[in-house]
């Protein structure tokens, strides 16, 4: 069997101990995001450890009953939001039916980060950079992986799930990088930036006959 065709099975089939939960009904969602929304309004507004359970409770107007039944403090509560948002990130090339050459949603992700300044800097005050991180790299190296397989990338599936994870680590070096410039470059040309080097890491002997 093709490494291609071993890694289109593998991605059919869930991962040992993976936790497949229904997606939450309306209600359910709407308390989420209010919650999510309170915490980052009040993060844009005053450090971090100094925000209560009650002060987000108070802002979302949701019970404390309620907060409990879903998170156990502010801090899963946060990085839970990260979490949707990463995964609504590397759906998105999917959902919008991007061609395969795309692997990553650079251009819509430094869109959207770049319309949110007071939210980079709540974070990078929060201390919870590394944690954001780590999400980061293994919500886009699933997503990477996947795309290269749609795209037709013929590698083992080590190399295979190597090469994504190597991928998702530059994409958030270039991200990083990009922040701390004075004048960004356009997020369509940091998109073309990251897939001309992304590409040009795969064996040509790996890659789909025509891209």
């Amino acid at each position: 069997m093709s490494g291609n065709a071993e890694a289109q099975a593998r991605l059919a089939t869930p991962a040992p101990f993976s936790r497949v939960s229904a997606r939450p009904d309306g209600r359910i969602l709407r308390t989420r995001n209010a919650l999510g929304d309170a915490l980052i309004q009040l993060m844009q507004e005053r450090p971090f450890d100094a925000i209560t359970v009650q002060q987000v409770l108070d802002r979302a107007n949701v019970s404390r009953a309620t907060f409990y039944a879903h998170f156990r403090d502010k801090d899963d509560l946060f990085l839970s939001d990260v979490e949707d948002f990463l995964d609504t990130m590397g759906t998105l090339l999917n959902r919008r039916g991007a061609p395969r050459t795309r692997l990553a949603p650079v251009e819509e992700l430094f869109a959207h980060i770049a319309d949110v300044p007071g939210i980079q800097a709540a974070i990078k005050a929060s201390g919870k950079g590394p944690d954001i991180r780590e999400l980061g790299t293994g919500c886009f190296a699933r997503s990477i992986e996947q795309r290269l397989v749609a795209a037709g990338v013929t590698l083992p599936i080590p190399e295979l799930r190597g090469t994504a994870h190597a991928l998702a680590g530059a994409l958030l070096s270039l991200l990083d990088w990009w922040l701390r410039l004075d004048n960004r470059l356009p997020p369509k040309e940091v998109d073309v930036l990251f897939h001309r080097l992304a590409w040009s890491g795969i064996p040509r002997a790996a890659r789909p006959a025509q891209r």
